[in-house]
């Protein structure tokens, strides 16, 4: 079974408290790899590894007059050190902490939302191969088409869920990447080989080149990926407002006992999950842009991406999680009426086997544009009549005499609708 993490697990990896802790464990990873290199002595590292600690508090009373955090942060955790602290930060600049350690929050959320991306992967294949053989009306343009497998949908998604997992695995590789380079970038303070070891110890890659900030392609890509989970689960969740519509009732969110649909009208069941979804897409897509636009900064740093990235970076990854949740929660508990797929199926009347007719006159020698008009002004006249298109097409000479009765009865067949839906179902790794 996979594990769900919770939404409070994904919250506090956004808290004040976790951000500081990953500077610190930044910190006392470049002050391991300083050791490393005969720089720090070793009993000034000992000391440091067991006295350095932070209070949040206290670096906001510090802040007050430094207004710096990363200096008021400092300060704080010299207070614990004392005299060894002077190696903390040794040749670094504050954005060398404050990147790195944004890594690290960013893929500690990938790796829950990987989590729960996974969880609906398993979801969505276990709804595939339950209704492979539960037939629906298949719709273009929201007009009806040809029946198909409500089986599909699900294995519609499951495929790009699939794709998904590989993006956001691609995506946390992309910003698992460290800098300890200085303040414009070039080591100038410090030496590369303290970077390489000290990103060694924080699981992440060093940064190729960088300035006084890890380049935003970086956060704009992982924003991107997030943006297109979103836009995977509204595609999920606006598939089933309409099929909940009242006109076409195919399935329905579950509505609890004691729950209310609305204010003023008693009857009401409404898909408000999955509206929520929707409305919650473009937040995620609008934080996107947002990220795209913090690319571009000023020679080797400004800090305009700064106070956006404050804000998109922990909304997104939360958010997402949630909504993974809830779309998880709305495909276990999603009410299917297979009764009304097939009500529905049968309010054209059968006109869903035009294209099979069509076919099968031009395989008995019939030109397709001469079958084409045949067939379309039967259709027609179903439409007009109401009669059930077998029994018009039973009636027309000009296609009588080319079919026989029995087989155009047996056109009228549903079984080629799913005959091939386990293929496809293989072809995803589904069954």
């Amino acid at each position: 079974m996979i594990k769900r993490y919770t939404r409070a697990e994904m919250e506090r990896i956004w808290t004040v408290e976790n951000r500081y802790e990953c500077w610190l464990e930044v910190e006392m990873a470049a002050c391991r790899a300083m050791n490393e290199l005969g720089i720090i002595p070793t009993e000034d590292l000992e000391v440091i590894l067991e006295k350095a600690d932070f209070d949040a508090e206290r670096i906001d009373e510090i802040e007050v007059t430094t207004r710096h955090d990363v200096i008021a942060f400092l300060t704080n955790v010299a207070e614990y050190v004392g005299p060894a602290s002077r190696w903390i930060h040794h040749g670094l600049t504050s954005s060398d902490v404050l990147d790195t350690a944004t890594a690290l929050q960013l893929k500690q959320s990938g790796l829950l939302i990987m989590s729960e991306l996974n969880r609906l992967s398993e979801v969505l294949k276990l709804k595939a191969k339950a209704h492979r053989r539960t037939l629906c009306m298949g719709r273009s343009h929201g007009i009806h088409a040809e029946p198909t497998s409500f089986g599909l949908k699900f294995a519609l998604w499951f495929d790009e869920t699939q794709r998904n997992i590989k993006r956001l695995q691609e995506a946390i590789d992309t910003v698992s990447v460290g800098q300890l380079s200085g303040a414009v970038g070039n080591y100038a303070h410090i030496d590369p080989q303290v970077e390489v070891k000290a990103c060694k110890y924080l699981e992440l890659k060093p940064a190729n080149v960088s300035t006084q900030v890890i380049q935003r392609d970086n956060h704009a890509f992982y924003m991107s990926v997030l943006a297109i989970i979103a836009s995977t689960i509204e595609k999920i969740a606006l598939e089933i407002r309409h099929l909940q519509r009242t006109e076409v009732m195919e399935v329905e969110e579950s509505f609890g006992t004691g729950q209310k649909g609305s204010s003023a009208m008693p009857h009401k069941r409404n898909p408000i999950v999955s509206e929520q979804l929707c409305g919650l897409a473009r937040v995620i897509r609008s934080n996107a842009m947002s990220a795209f636009e913090n690319n571009a900064l000023w020679h080797e740093r400004d800090i305009s991406h700064s106070s956006v990235e404050r804000i998109i970076l922990p909304d997104s990854c939360i958010l997402i999680h949630y909504m993974l949740g809830k779309t998880i929660d709305l495909m276990e508990n999603l009410k299917v009426n297979s009764d009304n797929m097939l009500l529905n199926i049968e309010k054209t009347n059968g006109l869903v086997f035009s294209q099979a007719l069509l076919l099968h006159l031009t395989q008995n020698g019939m030109t397709r544009e001469t079958a084409y008009s045949y067939v379309q002004r039967d259709a027609m006249k179903c439409l007009q009549s109401r009669e059930h298109f077998l029994d018009i097409v039973l009636q027309d000479e000009t296609i009588t005499n080319v079919l026989s009765e029995k087989q155009i009865k047996d056109i009228f067949n549903f079984e080629r609708y799913l005959k091939n839906v386990d293929y496809i179902l293989q072809r995803c790794n589904i069954i």
